[in-house]
């Protein structure tokens, strides 16, 4: 078997999705909304989310070009009984990391919510004694499921890419995964609750999650019209040798730094094609 083309670039990545909103808590009662689920976490190089491994480098063709996209976090629940927003998708070519699922709304006269689905899972929400709202799930090798809430005793976490929400206690977001791409180890992608998981999750009320972590909004157990807090943006980055140069459209936040034989290129907002020469 031939090995690969010395012609290709080969790049090494880490692509995390936008975090889901927490959910808005009910206009009665107290019981608050769900929180956010972490961006959905891809790399080559180290852990990936949901425990799996690290994925294939990907390969490009010098004079070829692939599109980036830097998912936005998802809003916060608008009003009384809302759920959060899910998270955007980040993309690097066809390498997609899902936006964190949505929490779940505290459902006052509207039986229970349960969390939405994403790259981790929301929250779940409960209200006034009826049964538990559960945590929405993550996606494979992304993420994990949010936590579900417990009447009298709190919301669900979102889920992080490391853990599922409320592992670390009722109404604690999921932790999230560290990654040494860029030289230095840094956790992305924590879910958002009552406390938020390592990696960018918010906690409690108005509590956002990070930028560029794809950390959820935060939720919190507390009085009627709680709200949570918007998930934090998502990010991209690529590290290829130093003697390849990338022409990025202007509709992208990016910067660039150079070790070790490599250029790292972080992309922090947009989206637009990018050039390999």
């Amino acid at each position: 078997m031939s090995g690969p083309d010395p012609a290709n670039v080969l790049f090494d990545y880490l692509v995390v999705g936008g975090g889901g909103g927490g959910g808005a808590g009910p206009s009665a009662g107290v019981y608050a909304g769900g929180g956010g689920g972490a961006g959905g976490f891809r790399t080559s190089a180290g852990t990936s989310g949901g425990g799996a491994g690290a994925e294939a480098q990907v390969a490009y063709v010098p004079g070829s070009s692939f599109y980036v996209s830097v998912g936005a976090g998802g809003a916060r629940g608008p009003s009384n009984t809302s759920f959060g927003s899910t998270g955007s998708t980040t993309g690097f070519g066809s390498v997609l990391a899902v936006g964190g699922g949505g929490g779940a709304g505290g459902q006052s006269a509207f039986g229970t919510g349960n969390g939405l689905a994403g790259g981790s899972g929301g929250g779940g929400a409960a209200e006034n004694g009826v049964a538990k709202g559960e945590g929405g799930s993550g996606t494979a090798n992304q993420g994990y499921a949010g936590g579900d809430a417990v009447y009298s005793s709190g919301v669900g976490g979102g889920g992080g890419a490391g853990e599922v929400g409320n592992t670390d206690g009722q109404g604690h977001g999921g932790d999230g995964v560290a990654s040494d791409i860029t030289g230095s180890s840094v956790t992305y992608a924590g879910g958002g609750g009552s406390t938020g998981g390592t990696g960018g999750g918010g906690s409690g009320q108005n509590g956002h999650g990070t930028a560029n972590t794809g950390g959820g909004g935060g939720s919190m157990y507390g009085g009627a019209g709680t709200r949570g807090g918007n998930g934090g943006s998502g990010i991209a980055v690529l590290k290829y040798p130093d003697t390849v140069t990338l022409t990025i459209g202007a509709g992208l936040t990016s910067s660039t730094t150079t070790a070790g034989g490599f250029k790292i290129t972080s992309f922090t907002a947009g989206s637009d094609l990018v050039v390999i020469s």
